[in-house]
């Protein structure tokens, strides 16, 4: 079944947001970007997508990321992302998104980079 899955946890005051499915043009971006959304308004300043479970990513699921990126950097805060497949990081480096995200291979590498 196609479909993004979503389950938050905080340590310390940085809130990960394990992803698995897809992100993908329609419903799945949509709950992420309001995930986000969500999280922003309610004053978190520092979010990591623990994108170990996530599968496949298209151009419409590139193009939320980047829209959370901003919409959380707007905010004063910091969006970043951890454990990418290789799939995923080809297709980042690809598009020169890379460039654009702070990207780590681990969680605790990822949450000590946090201000």
């Amino acid at each position: 079944m196609a479909g993004l899955q979503i389950a938050e946890r905080q340590v310390g005051d940085v809130t990960i947001l394990d992803l698995w499915g897809q992100i993908t043009i329609g419903e799945t971006s949509e709950a992420l970007r309001n995930e986000i959304t969500r999280l922003v308004d309610g004053s978190q300043k520092k979010i990591l997508l623990h994108m170990a479970g996530v599968r496949q990513v298209d151009s419409s699921g590139l193009g939320n990321l980047v829209a959370c990126f901003t919409s959380v950097k707007r905010k004063g805060g910091e969006l970043k992302l951890v454990k990418l497949s290789e799939r995923i990081q080809d297709l980042m480096l690809m598009t020169k998104l890379l460039t654009v995200f702070d990207v780590y291979d681990g969680e605790e590498q990822a949450l000590g980079s946090f201000k």
